[in-house]
């Protein structure tokens, strides 16, 4: 025989048929808990990867990397000199300045807060994805003294206005007229209506010219900052220290993972704990496992003696019931991790279909970043699920398979 008699012994219980239908009863439901745990873990931890990679792209579509503004409230004057020390460093990919500020936007009866953001079409396409979110209209609408602006989509829905429409706003800036001291108003026309599937921009920011900006917040040629595109965003809170020790004069310097630190902190910490938890399930699986061998081991002491007369060993006797346990581990892991890989490729479709059934939106915009369910396959995550369920399911066969090795021939054949 060339191949280990152990191997073959292990396969052969697991495959035969048992007198006792409990323990294959309970095999099974070891096998299928295993089963599930590893698919809850693949689909659970891939819907957290969709939403963090959804909300990380959705915000940085329309943050930038990194940010240089004023710490004057009089704002940035020489801002081309800080773009052009901003560009000097490698890892800077496009700058764009920016005005930004706080209004209230009014359409009819309708009224609604909004952050204002001026741009300069020709060079905000170097720093965000605005131009891909647009739904109606374009970028190239907002032209210096044209008053033009774009909104998101649901702050035009709540507005009730769309392109063409006229909305006025107003700034918490006072002018004084003959009748007193009133607040600041001017009429825009709606140019676009862009969406990027994340309620904080798209229900409460609106876009104008940076010309039509400054002149509206009196800034002159002042802006607010210079906005930073990086070749690779996760060198941000390095470039922003940086750009710090040496850029002349007072700025502030920020960067997205600071605007966002507690935010994706809370993704990644939620993540973390939803791993623990859902390892409860392969976990209880195990103890099935375990519960399953000492069952068989029970019931197979008259083997066992046998065995042992014929010259097995207690490593011997240790080896076919780990192999036995293993394969149920084995074979439990397998099934998990095709089921679970099939289900979270197919997250995106398979809730769309459900809310159709049920009638019911599983993430309501208003409440939720994001209005769809996202889902991101990582290979490392599938690795680290099933390396954790097989070292689980090796270890539950440790303790049943020594009990295995304990058994003297001599008592359990007494009564055979």
């Amino acid at each position: 025989m060339h191949h280990p008699y152990e191997l073959f012994a292990g396969l052969r219980y697991t495959r035969a048929k048992r007198r006792n239908h409990f323990i294959s009863f309970i095999s099974i439901a070891s096998m299928s808990g295993v089963t599930i745990g590893v698919m809850a873990l693949i689909v659970v931890l891939s819907v957290m990867n969709g939403f963090e990679a959804k909300l990380r792209a959705s915000i940085l579509g329309m943050a930038a990397d990194a940010t240089i503004s004023a710490v004057s409230p009089a704002g940035m004057t020489h801002w081309q000199q800080v773009q052009s020390m901003a560009m000097e460093n490698q890892q800077v990919a496009g700058t764009a300045p920016y005005v930004s500020g706080q209004g209230m936007l009014r359409a009819g009866d309708q009224l609604s807060g909004v952050e204002l953001r001026g741009i300069d079409p020709a060079e905000e396409v170097k720093v965000s994805s605005i131009a891909q979110y647009m739904q109606t209209g374009a970028l190239g609408a907002l032209k210096p003294g044209s008053y033009t602006m774009l909104l998101g989509e649901e702050l035009a829905q709540a507005l009730d206005v769309g392109v063409g429409g006229k909305v006025d706003l107003m700034i918490p800036m006072a002018a004084i007229t003959p009748a007193g001291i009133l607040p600041r108003f001017r009429r825009f026309t709606v140019a676009g209506i862009f969406k990027v599937d994340n309620y904080q921009y798209d229900r409460g920011m609106a876009l104008i010219n940076i010309k039509d900006a400054s002149t509206l917040y009196r800034l002159g040629d002042a802006v607010t900052g210079v906005r930073l595109k990086l070749h690779d965003l996760y060198q941000a809170p390095q470039v922003a220290r940086e750009l710090a020790r040496t850029l002349p004069g007072l700025y502030y310097v920020n960067d997205w993972t600071h605007q966002n630190a507690n935010f994706f902190k809370a993704v990644g910490t939620e993540k973390t704990v939803m791993f623990i938890i859902l390892s409860f399930i392969v976990l209880v699986a195990v103890f099935n496992i375990v519960s399953t061998l000492v069952m068989v081991v029970q019931d197979k002491q008259s083997d066992i003696a046998i065995l042992r007369t014929l010259g097995a060993t207690p490593r011997s006797i240790m080896a076919i019931f780990m192999v036995q346990g293993s394969i149920i581990g084995f074979v439990g892991t397998g099934l998990g991790v095709l089921f679970g890989v099939l289900l979270a490729l197919n997250v995106q479709t398979l809730v769309p279909l459900l809310e159709t059934l049920t009638h019911h939106q599983f993430l309501n915009p208003q409440i939720y970043y994001i209005s769809e369910l996202p889902s991101k396959l990582e290979i490392g995550d599938v690795v680290r699920i099933s390396i954790l369920s097989l070292a689980l399911g090796f270890i539950s066969t440790l303790y049943p398979a020594w009990r295995a090795s304990k058994v003297q021939p001599a008592e359990a054949l007494r009564y055979e």
